[in-house]
């Protein structure tokens, strides 16, 4: 049981989640236990303030293969991490804390944003987001729904 006394969820390597906050209805997600962090690929990365606070606006491709759609993002900047790619890299990243939805429940989770263009997935789903909540079938593939074609032409208007 998870700190929310409620069953873990089961769910495939890669899986649709959304971030109705950024207006992102569907993304689909490398769940990656290998990775501490959660990342989404965003491109025109500027920070700026709004009411003494730090925000981030950014613009993010949510569908792999798909550059014609883009969905215009802003958020509160929660951080800056210097983040080691899978290949060693590090690079600074800004940080916001936005609630995931995946399949039928939402928490807040934390996302560094970097652009994700040279990867597959438009968005990793790291272990942080995931503690006390998932489990993970390696061989499963969207357990919680896929998406077709059609439906994601109706959700982004593309």
């Amino acid at each position: 049981m998870n700190q929310l006394n409620e069953p873990k969820m089961v769910i495939g390597s890669d899986e649709w989640c959304a971030f109705p906050s950024l207006n992102i209805p569907a993304i689909k997600a490398r769940v990656d236990s290998g990775a501490k962090t959660s990342s989404m690929h965003a491109i025109n990365i500027l920070r700026f303030t709004r009411e003494n606070k730090n925000w981030v606006s950014f613009e993010v491709h949510p569908l792999q293969k798909n550059r014609k759609v883009s969905v215009h993002c802003e958020a509160p900047l929660i951080d800056q991490r210097v983040i080691k790619s899978s290949s060693g890299d590090k690079e600074q990243r800004p940080v916001i804390r936005v609630p995931l939805f995946l399949g039928e429940k939402s928490w807040e989770v934390e996302v560094t944003l970097t652009n994700r263009d040279s990867m597959g997935y438009r968005m990793l789903l790291g272990r942080e987001a995931m503690n006390g909540r998932i489990l993970i079938d390696p061989e499963g593939l969207c357990l919680l729904g896929d998406k077709h074609q059609y439906s994601l032409k109706g959700l982004y208007r593309a």
